[in-house]
């Protein structure tokens, strides 16, 4: 079999993940606080032993010593990461609703332990604690944040919680200086993976702020992903093309080897 159907085969394979990937990232374009996923590329060189070895001695010979060095690419995936791009922020006029302007993460409690997330569309509870929408707690100071009844709520830029002016709290809003080994965990959830614990940092204040009223869009751009599927589309397509053609040539040289 030729190196070209191997070639063909990784290009083709890497880019069905691809697709998955720009696929995935659409069906987000309205879940709060998605960040998109996004690849790499990167070419995979094979040598062979003689590429190793030059010849020094040109000017003693009329015909080089060693064979041309020949390079065989075989396409990777070279990593998938997750984009940390700001979103835009929506208004939406509910005090529980809030967006983080600039680096950082709310820290939620489920159970399975504390996870990190963008979404910032909370609601209080019956027991009188902020939650999710799936009912994780919101966490400030290392607990649950309770918000007693009250006309007026107000969470400030760092998310200090008022009620009729009286704080009552603070919502814990952290950065991540190892954003690299955050992981989704889905419901818009970030944990560190196996291979590293996330590290939290300290916050700015005048790079971060908390906006209540506002909840932030995904960073995904609807034209830039579905351009993203058709170029993974057609890369596919090429692929096969070259993988029907390699086993073509290869059934031929196999039946001309036949008839001989």
């Amino acid at each position: 079999m030729q190196e070209s159907m191997y070639s063909a085969l990784f290009g083709a394979l890497s880019n069905e993940v691809r697709l998955n990937i720009s696929a995935n990232n659409l069906a987000n374009v309205n879940t709060t606080g998605y960040k998109r996923d996004q690849v790499s590329f990167q070419d995979t060189f094979l040598r062979f032993a003689h590429d190793y070895a030059p010849d020094p001695r040109d000017s003693i010979r009329s015909e080089k010593l060693l064979p041309r060095a020949d390079l065989i690419a075989k396409p990777r995936l070279a990593q998938q990461t997750i984009d940390f791009s700001q979103g835009a922020v929506q208004t939406t006029g509910n005090p529980f609703d809030l967006a983080i302007q600039g680096p950082g993460f709310f820290k939620v409690r489920t159970s399975d332990g504390d996870f990190y997330t963008r979404n910032g569309s909370f609601l209080r509870s019956s027991d009188g604690t902020l939650v999710t929408q799936q009912g994780f707690q919101v966490l400030g100071g290392g607990g649950p944040v309770d918000v007693p009844d009250g006309k007026v709520v107000s969470i400030d830029s760092s998310g200090q919680v008022s009620v009729d002016g009286a704080p009552v709290g603070e919502i814990d809003v952290v950065t991540i200086e190892n954003q690299d080994v955050l992981k989704k965990f889905g419901d818009g959830l970030y944990r560190g993976d196996a291979a590293g614990q996330a590290v939290e940092g300290a916050l700015d204040e005048e790079e971060t702020r908390v906006l209540q009223g506002y909840l932030e869009r995904p960073n995904v751009e609807v034209v830039v992903e579905m351009v993203n599927m058709i170029e993974t589309q057609r890369v596919y397509e090429a692929y096969q093309k070259t993988m029907t053609t390699t086993n073509e040539m290869d059934s031929k040289i196999i039946k001309t080897g036949t008839e001989r």
